[in-house]
């Protein structure tokens, strides 16, 4: 069966596959798949999968969260990203949203009913993904 990072990324998922380890941290099965997603747009579902093989199986779960943080920094501060939320002061906005990605469902229009838009406000970015 698929671990939820390649059945989002619609990808053929088996035993040794890169993403499952990477996802374990994250505590649902839906809450993985959107962090999945939330990254693989931000890098590319190609760069995603080269930047994890490239790092050895013990770093992995750092990297993709390292990636995660990265992400959401972005779309806080489109410059600078994760850095710039560090040096201006802004870092607890970052590190809430990056460590509780647990997405619980959608309701139509703009509004969401999860951790990250409802606290932050970046309720757009979120539904493209659910």
């Amino acid at each position: 069966m698929s671990c939820n990072g390649c059945r989002v990324l619609r990808k053929g998922c088996s035993e040794s596959c890169m993403l499952r380890p990477c996802l374990q941290w994250i505590e649902t099965a839906q809450a993985q798949g959107h962090a999945t997603v939330f990254v693989a747009k931000f890098f590319g579902r190609a760069g995603l999968m080269s930047f994890i093989s490239n790092v050895p199986e013990n770093q992995r779960p750092a990297l993709f969260q390292s990636l995660l943080f990265e992400a959401c920094g972005r779309t806080v501060n489109p410059v600078n990203g994760a850095v710039g939320l560090l040096w201006t002061g802004n870092w607890h906005v970052e590190s809430r949203r990056a460590e509780s990605p647990s997405m619980t469902s959608v309701e139509s229009g703009t509004t969401t009913e999860n951790r990250f838009g409802d606290q932050w406000g970046h309720r757009k970015v979120l539904n493209l993904f659910i």
